[in-house]
Formats: structure tokens, sequence, C-alpha cells
């Protein structure tokens, strides 16, 4: 009966490493604001209300690590830095418009935009 436990408990859910993947407050407005064509950190610190600098600077690079993001630095001074979408980013943005859409049938009719 262990064996069975232990066998089970080693198999890899996608659903549940997608759903880890895009965890963390601002990762789903970030590819937003991508998405719209934002490419620098302050764009998003004025397109997201409320991101801290520190928290926006640490859920980029999970992101890049994730593979959703890519980040490009330019030699320059002062510095700049530019993210996009991977492939696998943009393929994030097609689900994330069918969620979109899964949620316009959560709201009220009277309530929607």
């Amino acid at each position: 009966m262990k064996t069975k436990d232990k066998a089970e408990e080693n198999k890899i859910c996608p659903l549940e490493v997608a759903v880890n993947t895009i965890s963390g407050k601002w990762k789903v407005p970030i590819v937003w604001q991508i998405n719209e064509g934002k490419k620098r950190p302050s764009e998003f610190l004025r397109g997201i209300a409320k991101v801290d600098r520190r928290v926006l600077n640490q859920q980029l690079n999970e992101m890049v690590e994730d593979g959703i993001l890519v980040k490009q630095s330019f030699n320059e001074l002062p510095p700049r830095v530019e993210y996009t979408l991977t492939e696998l980013g943009e393929k994030l943005v097609e689900i994330l418009w069918q969620l979109n859409d899964w949620g316009k049938l959560l709201v009220p009719e009277n309530e929607k935009i």
C-alpha cells in the first residue's frame, strides 16, 4: 500500500504546474500589460496599481525562469531593460483570453462592463 501512495505522490499534474507557474498576485496583470505593448518595469509600475518595485522584479524574474518572458538588457546609460513574451507566454495570453470569456459567464448581467 505504501508503494502505491509513493507512486501517486511522484506523479506530476500538468494543471498544478500551470497554476503554480502563474500564481502570484501580479503575474497575470504583468502578462496583460506586456500583451498591450508595455515592456519596461517602469511601465508596469504605472500600469499596475499598488505593486511594489521589489515584488514586481521578483515576479518578472520568476516568469523569465519559467520561460514565459525574455529579459533583454541594453548596454546604455542609464541602463534599460525590456521584457517580451516567449512563444510559451503568447500561448498563455490565448488561455487568459479564454479564461476572460469564461469569467464573463460568472458575472451577473447587471454588473457587466
